[in-house]
């Protein structure tokens, strides 16, 4: 191979030994995943929103925002439940450019993997222990999900990731609701068939073991938005796109039928004022549609 293998890391179980999660934030993530299930479930009729930056480069900042964020849920507890983003891995379209905290705790300086395994832990475990919330972050490194996997309530796999075998089968065993986003290109039976593997079991390689997933049931659906082949932006938000998805949910027969609107990237043209007039372009369709309104449980913001 044509690598230069330059430092083994410390293995999630030692990166939790040395950055322990305590039984009160034990308590608040059983708590918010049983919130956020019923959600999913059907059983909680209120709103979810995955809300925050792009991605997540300076701690201060980051917890600072979250702790707003806490004020606002406070006021609407009763109608949202609010699941912060904090996303410490950026993909790149061409691969090159910064690629998030995992990769450089610090942007202005090199990168280094160690430094930014622990900051991302530490940055997690500071927004559960200081401001009580469980967040979410994308998986867009599979085998890297259990140095965060005591502290998050909500995964995303990316529009680049979603067709990809090893995101599939580890989202079926991450025990929390995993958003499969429709790929950049729009086709939705791509997005369909990873909510299908995601809900199935497997037997596959992870982290140097055979591991078995169960399947998860809460592995949903995230509208982006697409590019077409001339590079133009198109939303699949509307209203006739969410009665497609319905239909198309109808036809699997998977469990939960589930969509979470993404306002930002396609759907906004990256336009990111344009974000809350989508979201309202939503919810009138979940008000006049009996079907909608149960289908789509909440919005990603960014």
């Amino acid at each position: 191979m044509d690598m230069v293998f330059y430092r083994k890391l410390p293995t999630p179980k030692e990166v939790k030994e040395q950055y322990p999660v305590g039984p009160a934030v034990e308590k608040l993530k059983a708590e918010r995943d049983r919130v956020i299930r019923d959600i999913f479930e059907g059983k909680d009729d209120r709103c979810l929103l995955i809300i925050g930056p792009c991605s997540a480069d300076h701690e201060d900042p980051v917890l600072d925002y979250i702790h707003r964020l806490r004020t606002v849920q406070d006021k609407v507890s009763d109608r949202i439940v609010i699941v912060p983003r904090i996303y410490t891995n950026k993909p790149r379209t061409v691969g090159t450019g910064y690629k998030g905290m995992l990769h450089q705790p610090d942007p202005d300086k090199p990168s280094d993997m160690l430094e930014g395994i622990l900051a991302i832990r530490r940055l997690h475990k500071r927004a559960a222990d200081e401001i009580g919330f469980t967040c979410a972050d994308e998986m867009l490194y599979p085998e890297n999900h259990r140095y965060l996997s005591d502290l998050l309530s909500y995964v995303a796999v990316g529009a680049r990731s979603s067709e990809d075998q090893q995101h599939r089968l580890t989202a079926a065993g991450v025990g929390i609701p995993a958003g499969m986003k429709n790929p950049t290109g729009g086709d939705l039976s791509v997005m369909m068939n990873s909510i299908i593997a995601a809900q199935s079991s497997h037997t596959f390689l992870y982290r140097g073991w055979e591991v078995k997933s169960p399947g998860n049931p809460l592995a949903h659906a995230i509208l982006r938005g697409y590019v077409d082949k001339f590079g133009n932006n198109h939303p699949n938000y509307h209203f006739e796109d969410l009665e497609l998805v319905h239909r198309l949910y109808e036809q699997k027969g998977l469990k939960n039928p589930s969509v979470i609107v993404d306002t930002n990237h396609s759907n906004s043209g990256k336009q990111y004022n344009e974000q809350s007039r989508i979201a309202k372009d939503v919810m009138h369709s979940r008000k006049i549609s009996p079907e909608i309104h149960s289908l789509v449980k909440g919005f990603m913001i960014e």
